[in-house]
């Protein structure tokens, strides 16, 4: 049985400021309706023999996880919550575990959520080739062939071709000679001129018990913890929630450099699909459609005498006037520009506003939770003005505040209070007051959005504020 494996628990800082740790670049739409996360989920459809895909994602991230493959209508076989972040060795370790629990002879496809891919069929193909090398006891991983001396990117030197696929399926598998790190710009022009390297895609596919095999030779450490993290793990809801203090005792590390460095057995299938792991603005302006001035424009953008750029307006209009080779991102809380020849920098504003505590490194002003979402509107000394939208069917936590009083306002859809022992309703245009220290719930019992208005007031208006008496979607109290 081949089951896939999404790996979904980056940040994508380098996006920023569209790309936020509570709000990653896998969760976003950046080249379509879809987000790259569905885009993966989608690309699985070429393989309907599969079983639905196994995904690791962070603890932060489930609802938003959840929300989107339910909106694709896939079941998954399992979304496991990392309680801390341990690289991809670890979480490919933990799925390879659940897999066997489903059938002990699976093949996993390891698929980073965060990957464009437009030739589908293209990777299909590599897929089918890899697997039955991986049938035999290898390890692949596959290799994209390069089309320039890309810097951003690690390497895979090719060896000899592999004998023993078992069909005549166009595409071969090759001996893995070298694992290379991201060279400088005059080594990759030799890598390209040689024609025996390609890039690192991080995609893999091997038989479950094999990696960890072979993990268990390399790192006995990662598998105990990863074990143990497993058997301790609990079900919350549609989650497999991993014992946190066994997972915190995991090593930290990649696949490549945990197994793949070390194995005798890796293989690597080269493939051409189109591929890019999108990890800065200037690789997100490569693979999009550009105007006749090799711009991309996206949102309410005005570009005049400018060229080579990349201009995205997610709340207001944004013009721009004789620019070259920028990138411009707007959201409603941020504005960042910066030159295509330094995108990599952009981790470093994520860097300094966490180092001053800014919220920016972390949310949107529009933040998603299980229910819905609420957006800040107006805040000040004492005060804070949200639009909150609860879905159909959808109920907030039975809750109270120590130091905040709230007012809200129905101006779409019709709510159901729960005010101390008192339970009423609230149309359009109706409001009430929940007094501080008053317990208190929400919810939406109607078929459209329910949107309020809720005006804060009082000593300290964060969202750590709450105390939770139940709650439908197992957070704690």
């Amino acid at each position: 049985m081949l089951i896939p494996v999404i790996l979904s628990g980056g940040s994508g800082t380098r996006l920023w400021p569209l790309s936020r740790e509570l709000y990653p670049k896998q969760l976003l739409a950046l080249t379509g309706e879809m987000t790259l996360l569905q885009q993966t989920a989608a690309r699985l459809e070429k393989f309907p023999e599969a079983a639905p895909p196994v995904v690791v994602c962070n603890e932060e991230h489930r609802f938003l996880v959840a929300e989107q493959l339910r909106a694709m209508e896939i079941t998954p076989t399992a979304i496991i919550l990392e309680p801390t972040g341990r690289n991809t060795a670890p979480a490919t370790a933990v799925a390879a575990i659940q897999a066997m629990a489903v059938d002990l002879e699976a093949l996993i496809l390891v698929l980073p959520a965060d990957h464009l891919i437009k030739d589908v069929n293209a990777f299909g193909r590599a897929v089918a080739v890899g697997a039955e090398f991986a049938r035999q006891g290898k390890l692949v991983t596959f290799g994209i062939k390069p089309d320039k001396p890309e810097t951003g990117y690690g390497y895979i030197r090719q060896g000899e071709a592999l004998a023993g696929g078992k069909t005549k399926r166009t595409g071969k598998a090759y001996a893995v000679e070298q694992f290379v790190e991201k060279p400088d710009r005059s080594t990759a022009k030799k890598y390209l001129e040689s024609g025996d390297y390609l890039w690192n895609s991080g995609m893999f596919l091997f038989r479950a018990d094999t990696f960890l095999h072979e993990l268990q030779m390399h790192a006995p450490a990662m598998v105990e913890a990863c074990q143990k993290s497993f058997t301790a793990a609990t079900q919350d809801l549609d989650f497999l929630r991993l014992d946190e203090q066994a997972f915190a005792a995991c090593p930290s590390d990649s696949i490549d450099y945990a197994v793949f460095e070390k194995t005798a057995n890796a293989a690597v299938v080269p493939v051409d699909p189109g591929w890019s792991d999108i990890g800065s603005w200037s690789a997100l302006w490569e693979v999009s459609d550009k105007d006749a001035n090799g711009n991309v424009l996206a949102g309410d953008v005005l570009a005049i005498d400018s060229s080579g750029s990349y201009i995205r307006a997610e709340n207001r209009l944004v013009a721009a006037v004789g620019i070259e080779d920028l990138i411009v991102v707007e959201t409603a809380d941020a504005v960042m520009v910066a030159d295509k020849k330094h995108v990599q920098d952009v981790k470093k504003i994520v860097k300094k506003l966490k180092k001053e505590n800014r919220q920016e490194a972390n949310l949107h002003r529009r933040v998603f939770r299980p229910w819905g979402h609420y957006e800040t509107m107006a805040a000040g000394t004492r005060y804070q003005v949200k639009r909150i939208t609860v879905y159909p069917g959808a109920v907030l936590s039975l809750q109270l505040h120590h130091h905040r009083a709230e007012h809200w306002i129905v101006v779409k859809g019709t709510a159901k209070i729960t005010r101390d022992n008192k339970v009423f309703m609230l149309s359009e245009n109706e409001s009430t007051f929940i007094p501080l220290a008053i317990r208190h719930r929400l919810e939406n019992p109607g078929v459209i959005p329910l949107e309020l208005i809720e005006v804060q007031s009082g000593s300290y208006l964060g969202e750590d504020d709450i105390v939770r008496f139940s709650d439908n979607y197992g957070r704690a109290g």
